[in-house]
């Protein structure tokens, strides 16, 4: 069993950075596909960005050119650096993890086995 626990999360006004973290423990994180969801109030949990354990990365594209997703595989952790924030990005933010290995989900729901509680991030305009 997996378990990742969020931080990082808090009030930021538009146009401002929040650097989030994802500490994982319970397997070998240098092999997981990571990835981060969101879900605002009404609305369903959607994609952000993932990067693959081969360091490859993929993008929202309501977030490309403003989030950048990363790992330290000897830190056990995954980042979301995010700037030039809107309110729309206003939600709860989820870490993922993936140890299938090789399914085609990477923005999808169903792509990830292991879910961490969630942060808040707020953006006020």
């Amino acid at each position: 069993q997996v378990q990742l626990v969020e931080s990082g999360g808090g009030l930021v006004q538009a146009g401002g950075s929040l650097r989030l973290s994802c500490a994982a423990s319970g397997g070998t994180f240098s092999t997981y596909r990571m990835g981060w969801f969101r879900q605002a109030p009404g609305k369903e949990r959607e994609f952000v960005a993932a990067i693959r354990s081969g360091f490859t990365t993929f993008y929202a594209d309501s977030v490309k050119g403003r989030f950048t997703i990363s790992r330290d595989n000897a830190k056990n952790t995954a980042y979301l650096q995010m700037n030039s924030l809107k309110p729309e990005d206003t939600a709860v933010y989820y870490c993922a993890a993936d140890r299938n290995g090789g399914n085609p989900y990477v923005d999808r729901l169903r792509g990830y086995d292991y879910w961490g509680q969630g942060t808040q991030v707020t953006v006020s305009s």
